[in-house]
């Protein structure tokens, strides 16, 4: 038997098995209710109504504080001698890796081909909205991690939830918590399984087989993307050796380079057709509130919008907390304020990017995915660059594939945390889990995209509902943990250090 068969035989029960499973899944999660012309799903407005909530609550801080959070980011109010593992920059950037890669790239190409042009205004809503949702769970990831004899640290909701209820509630709260928290991290483990794992490789693959040979080359072939899923295996498997600090090493230089090359090409797609933005920014704002010609209408295109940008930025999953708690700080608001930054380095600007050059370059394969052709997102995303750029294909194959390992590293180190809560912090248990994890990023590129997107939203939005309970109920801690950050950095204006015992400068000018 032929190497190329046996792939083949692989490509089939992988996703013969999957395939049946991702529907099924899919339709109890996205239980919609009618409204209009179109059906509503009630896990969508769950992530919405966090995010108005929760932007009314703390006043608008994703405005407020923007510049104080890049301030934090700079190192303008590190602490010398502070409990973690990185600083401020490698703890977003990390995170960052989780959230910028193929949801920028191929989300937003679905999110436009399935709702309209008017899914980008939604997104952008969504994005920020989503900042302020985003600095209340890393507040908590912050103020309730495990910090470990080895000098490493744990955090996520699968810590914050049992041990902030208890603070709140006593024993009830804890019963309460720990269900919760497990909850959340089984359906981490999923989504960084079919988000962060197989779509990111399944996306890479896709982008290296067109760019590659095209469909007649060796790389489309299954014996090519068995080949190309061994190798991307091995790689993972080697960084999540290293733990955190590897991962951030990695991630600290790939992100900030490749999101710089990404949108540095946007904008020369963008500016090659400058008299084109006036017009397209006009189509966006009508097809939000107009969306002819999309199923569902206006909805349609808003809950699509809403869906990839969730997916993109993550805000309300709990899994950025998990990246942000390693942070060296003894305030949790001030990498929650860091953390507020994530929706809209990855939503407002790189997504908005990817939907205007899509817009402004409309190529002919977002005309036909429109119509209901089944076009990979990437390949979209690629065209509308070709069109300006033809050889810019090849130097966004790099970037897919920059993206995609950064965001398998980050959940690779998200799905341990998760992991380890469920199973056990020992060495056999981590190696156990990095060994199962590598393995799984074979099969991403032997899945359908459909599939894929359908499980990784699935988990998504389950997580959603058992973090955020733990959000709107722990909400007064964080703010809590603001006012003393804040008084903190009034402190170190005014020139206060903290004193030899560690207090803060708040305690100190009492």
């Amino acid at each position: 038997m032929s190497l190329d068969s046996i792939s083949t035989s692989i490509d089939d029960a992988v996703g013969g098995f999957f395939e049946p499973v991702a529907t099924k899944v899919s339709e109890v999660v996205f239980y919609a209710v009618p409204v209009g012309d179109t059906e509503l799903p009630i896990i969508v407005a769950w992530l919405v109504v966090a995010g108005l909530v929760f932007t009314t609550w703390f006043g608008l801080l994703q405005v407020r504080k923007f510049k104080l959070a890049f301030d934090v980011v700079r190192g303008k109010y590190d602490e010398e001698g502070a409990a973690g593992e990185v600083n401020h920059f490698q703890a977003l950037t990390a995170a960052v890796s989780g959230t910028v890669g193929l949801g920028n790239i191929a989300g937003v190409a679905v999110a436009v081909s399935i709702g309209g042009p008017g899914a980008t205004f939604w997104m952008i809503l969504c994005g920020l909205l989503g900042m302020a949702t985003k600095f209340v769970e890393v507040t908590l990831g912050v103020k309730y991690r495990e910090e470990h004899e080895d000098g490493t640290v744990s955090g996520g909701p699968m810590h914050y939830l049992p041990k902030g209820l208890a603070e709140r509630f006593g024993k009830g709260g804890k019963r309460a918590g720990s269900v919760l928290a497990a909850l959340a991290s089984v359906m981490i483990l999923f989504f960084g399984l079919f988000g962060g794992n197989l779509l990111q490789v399944n996306q890479s693959y896709a982008q290296i087989a067109s760019t590659v040979g095209g469909e007649d080359g060796f790389m489309s072939s299954s014996a090519g993307a068995l080949l190309f899923g061994v190798v991307i295996s091995a790689l993972v498997g080697l960084v999540l050796l290293g733990g955190i600090r590897s991962i951030a090493s990695v991630t600290s230089r790939l992100v900030p380079a490749m999101a710089v090359i990404y949108i540095v090409a946007c904008l020369v797609v963008i500016g090659a057709n400058v008299t084109a933005v006036p017009d397209a920014f006009q189509t966006i704002v009508k097809g939000a509130f107009e969306a002819e010609g999309v199923a569902g209408g206006v909805i349609g295109a808003l809950i699509q919008g809403f869906k990839r940008a969730a997916f993109s930025n993550e805000a309300g999953l709990g899994s950025a907390p998990i990246a942000h708690s390693a942070v060296k700080t003894r305030h949790p608001a001030s990498e929650g304020l860091v953390a507020l930054l994530e929706p809209f380095i990855d939503t407002v600007v790189i997504c908005t990017m990817t939907a205007l050059t899509i817009v402004i370059a409309n190529p002919a394969s977002w005309a036909e995915a429109r119509e209901g052709e089944s076009i990979g997102g990437v390949t979209i995303t690629s065209d509308a660059f070709a069109t300006v750029l033809p050889w810019f294909p090849h130097v966004l194959t790099v970037a897919v594939l920059l993206f995609a390992f950064s965001t398998v590293l980050t959940w690779g180190y998200y799905g341990l945390k998760a992991w380890s809560y469920l199973f056990g912090k020992s060495r056999a248990s981590e190696i156990t889990f990095k060994a199962v994890w590598s393995v799984f990023v074979i099969a991403g590129s032997l899945l359908s995209l459909d599939s894929l997107i359908s499980l990784a939203d699935s988990a998504l939005f389950s997580l959603a509902v058992f973090n955020i309970i733990g959000l709107y109920l722990l909400a007064p801690v964080v703010k809590r943990e603001l006012d003393s950050f804040l008084t903190f950095v009034r402190a170190r204006k005014a020139g206060t250090s903290e004193d030899e015992t560690g207090k803060e400068p708040a305690e100190a000018l009492n």
